[in-house]
């Protein structure tokens, strides 16, 4: 059946309605009772353009009062506006009766108890990691630098947990990874003291032979005339 989508506003009400061409005005009016609070009898209803809903003074387009003519008769159309106005208000209803909330009992929960929920608008935010609970981006003002001293192909000089024994080699890869947070510096050693090849999980990051590479943080090498020398130690590292 065809049909038509309209705004129906009161002075207590506003609302989106959907109704059938085929309907009768009297069948309208007692349909807008429910949605108005205003009776039957009581209801003058008027057809206006979109766009005037808070226009009290809209021009009239036609006056929906023959109650046994159908709706389409007035050849409405889509997003018009029927204004319902009660002809008799002070007999049927107070102003603010319908939205006047003041005195409307509310129900009240804790902060603790609604958080414990798991079928509220917090729980789902939560879960969906949602407004406050987005994952935080980084703050790049405090992200760790790369040191101006450490260059790509510098010889270093790598500390160990031994007191006095340094590991030496030359810097192959300096920046971030996907293994680990922050800085790193990829060492291509002297002595086969490393832990891989220039590659950790999978990604490769430079290419050495097998236990000639390795992954230290920046504090922990030093860079400057280091010459190759011959060394016996095992560091465990990244």
């Amino acid at each position: 059946m065809p049909s038509v989508s309209i705004f129906v506003i009161s002075s207590e009400t506003h609302s989106e309605r959907r109704y059938d061409l085929h309907l009768t005005i009297g069948q309208l009016k007692n349909k807008l009772e429910s949605i108005t609070g205003i009776p039957h009898d009581s209801q003058r209803i008027t057809l206006h353009d979109p766009g005037s809903e808070d226009d009290t003074n809209a021009k009239v387009l036609s006056t929906l009062d023959d109650e046994t003519k159908p709706l389409g008769y007035y050849n409405i159309r889509d997003w018009q506006i029927l204004r319902v106005k009660d002809l008799n208000p002070s007999a049927n209803f107070a102003e603010g009766q319908y939205t006047d909330v003041s005195n409307v009992e509310k129900f009240e929960i804790s902060e603790e108890d609604y958080a414990s929920r798991r079928d509220t608008v917090l729980a789902y935010k939560q879960a969906h990691q949602i407004g406050r609970f987005a994952p935080q981006a980084p703050n790049h003002s405090e992200e760790e630098s790369i040191p101006e001293n450490i260059t790509l192909n510098a010889r270093c000089e790598v500390d160990t947990n031994d007191s006095g024994l340094k590991k030496r080699g030359t810097v192959r890869f300096i920046g971030k990874t996907k293994f680990a947070k922050g800085i790193w510096v990829g060492i291509e050693y002297d002595e086969p003291l490393g832990k891989n090849d220039g590659s950790v999980q999978g990604e490769r990051y430079f290419t050495t032979k097998p236990l000639f590479g390795g992954f230290v943080k920046p504090d922990r090498v030093s860079t400057g005339e280091f010459p190759v020398e011959e060394l016996d130690l095992e560091e465990e590292e990244m």
